[in-house]
């Protein structure tokens, strides 16, 4: 036998509040349903669970009564004719019923109620407000491609939010590791991507979990909507939970100064020489390949002292800052002369990928130059490490984590020092260095000399 009750989820202790019932049947139905009837507590708290009156009260709201019983009524109704029809009773399909029960001449299913139409909403009003990013709206927006397929293959299009449950959850992860062997089956689905986009393997365990991680801002999203009652991702358990987001990452590849040093003294063929000169600089600022990628001269400023340093907002966090501050990197001697050289024109920084692209001439030219210090990077089906010589796994990635490295081995640890503790404000305020000391510290780290130079960006002797 059904029962059906006032589902109230809500922190409140005064005003209205939009009512919710929840209808069960033993084992065989745990459904709810979202109606249109705003209740102040104080009139709720004068009715049981059951919208039936508590105990000696006499003074209460008779519209309110109506109201709940109508909503009840219609529930029930609803549910008996879904069973005596031997139908699938799901959560949208409830829904749905209930609504033609209290509204005959309304059907409630439309195709904005949908997940794939909820998750373009969230994508799209996300992206419009400021809330994520250029990169992190391409990453939702590939994230809700896999989505849509996954629903097409399985016949899932019209699925709504509440009905992606936990076991879907775990359905779509396996789709997500394994897209690639529904490639053959399903030709219609993929011919009209880029080639790019069709997957051709296994995807690795760290893609995966940062996509149920965006997931899980999703469903969040939707349940602090009142959209859906409860995240599926809740109701994995916790240990599950840790499992499908868990993310191990390698040791970052970087050069040494030695091994810097080695490949500025290597000649390279002329085919090689813009990838050396580009990579060579961008070992020097550090910077993302996003933020390399707008540099130009009008961003090089020159401070009082003659010390040249180029100043910017990181593309990748300026709308997340709450602020305004600028990266304000000192150029050393090396890197100012080449920027000088090629008017900082470097045409292959704006192809990373392909077999002509920026990460694979850095390969070539870190071959040419002898890096071959054997570095580990981890075998996910082996579950071991495996050894490669530095070049073969070296990409942009490479000069930003060698620029970390090189002078974070020059620089005082204050948090290793035991001056304060990890993540101190006070620490934040004291290494918010000027220019000319930071140019002091990288001088050393990338043993350059000092130098000056005039307002026109001429070398002062």
């Amino acid at each position: 036998m059904e029962r059906i009750v006032i589902f109230a989820r809500t922190t409140k202790t005064e005003g209205e509040i939009r009512l919710r019932f929840r209808l069960t049947d033993g084992r065989r139905a745990d459904l709810y349903h979202k109606s249109n009837i705003k209740a102040s507590l104080t009139d709720l708290a004068k009715f049981n669970v059951d919208g039936s009156l508590r105990p000696k009260v006499s003074v209460y709201n008779k519209q309110l009564e109506d109201d709940i019983t109508r909503e009840i009524d219609a529930m029930r109704r609803a549910y008996r004719h879904q069973v005596e029809a031997g139908e699938i009773v799901t959560a949208s399909a409830f829904e749905e019923a209930v609504a033609k029960e209290l509204n005959p001449e309304v059907i409630v299913r439309k195709e904005e109620n949908t997940l794939l139409s909820k998750l373009d909403k969230f994508v799209e009003d996300g992206y419009r407000d400021g809330i994520f990013g250029k990169s992190r709206y391409k990453h939702y927006s590939g994230v809700r491609n896999r989505m849509s397929r996954y629903l097409q293959i399985n016949g899932l299009e019209a699925m709504t939010p509440s009905e992606f449950d936990d076991d879907q959850i775990m359905k779509l992860r396996q789709f997500l590791f394994d897209e690639y062997l529904y490639v053959p089956k399903h030709k219609r689905i993929y011919k009209d991507l880029k080639k790019v986009e069709i997957p051709t393997r296994r995807r690795g365990s760290n893609t995966v979990a940062h996509e149920m991680k965006m997931l899980i801002t999703f469903f969040n999203y939707l349940e602090n909507r009142d959209d859906i009652v409860k995240s599926p991702f809740r109701k994995l358990g916790a240990d599950r939970r840790k499992k499908i987001t868990q993310t191990k990452e390698d040791d970052p590849i970087f050069l040494t100064i030695d091994e810097l040093e080695k490949v500025m003294a290597t000649e390279v063929p002329e085919t090689l020489q813009e990838t050396k000169d580009a990579f060579l600089v961008h070992c020097a600022l550090g910077c993302r390949i996003s933020d390399y990628k707008r540099f130009k001269m009008e961003l090089i400023f020159v401070t009082d002292e003659g010390i040249p340093y180029i100043h910017y907002l990181p593309k990748k966090t300026k709308g997340s800052q709450t602020n305004y501050k600028e990266i304000k990197t000192p150029l050393v001697r090396y890197a100012f002369d080449i920027i000088k050289a090629r008017d900082f024109q470097f045409r292959v920084i704006f192809y990373e990928g392909g077999k002509s692209g920026y990460n694979k001439k850095i390969k070539q030219l870190l071959e040419l130059a002898g890096i071959d210090r054997l570095v580990p990077i981890y075998n996910e089906k082996t579950g071991e490490n495996e050894y490669f010589p530095l070049w073969q796994r070296a990409s942009s990635k490479t000069a930003r984590s060698t620029c970390v490295d090189i002078m974070a081995k020059y620089q005082i640890d204050m948090y290793a020092a035991g001056l304060h503790r990890r993540g101190s404000k006070a620490v934040e305020r004291y290494t918010n260095m000027e220019v000319r000391d930071d140019f002091a510290l990288r001088n050393i780290a990338f043993r350059q000399k000092a130098y000056k130079v005039d307002k026109d960006l001429n070398v002062v002797e």
